[in-house]
């Protein structure tokens, strides 16, 4: 039994799905990102959005973006992200997190690149309770 897990996880890990897209989960707070990638013209979209639309703040433009520029893959990919929680700059986090991992997805050479960056690395802080 222990070796078909094996097997499901490892076939469920490479490559692309049937209809060539990537995946990669990112979490920052209580945000849940599901960010999908494939080969394309650099079309970004967060819940249906545009990336100009759906975030205000520039900073977290910049986060997301800087994924993609420091691995050189902006404007070879487009870029899904479905967003559940936490606030916009969570998402915005959680959003950078599971880019980095679809990237990594994407093309596995990319790796030492977004860990030297910090993209890979979760940031696991959360809102302490009150007392």
């Amino acid at each position: 039994m222990s070796t078909a897990t094996t097997t499901v996880t490892a076939t469920a890990a490479k490559g692309p799905d049937s209809k060539g897209w990537f995946w990669g989960t990112g979490r920052r707070k209580t945000a849940i990102a599901r960010v999908r990638v494939r080969p394309g013209n650099g079309d970004i979209k967060l819940n249906e959005k545009t990336l100009e639309d759906y975030l205000t703040e520039d900073k977290d433009r910049k986060a997301i973006l800087a994924v993609l520029e420091k691995t050189g893959v902006k404007g070879k990919v487009d870029v899904t992200a479905g967003l559940v929680g936490g606030g916009i700059t969570g998402q915005a986090g959680a959003v950078v997190m599971g880019l980095a991992r679809a990237v990594m997805a994407y093309d596995s050479s990319l790796e030492p690149i977004l860990r030297e960056h910090g993209f890979l690395t979760r940031d696991a802080r959360k809102v302490e309770r009150k007392k």
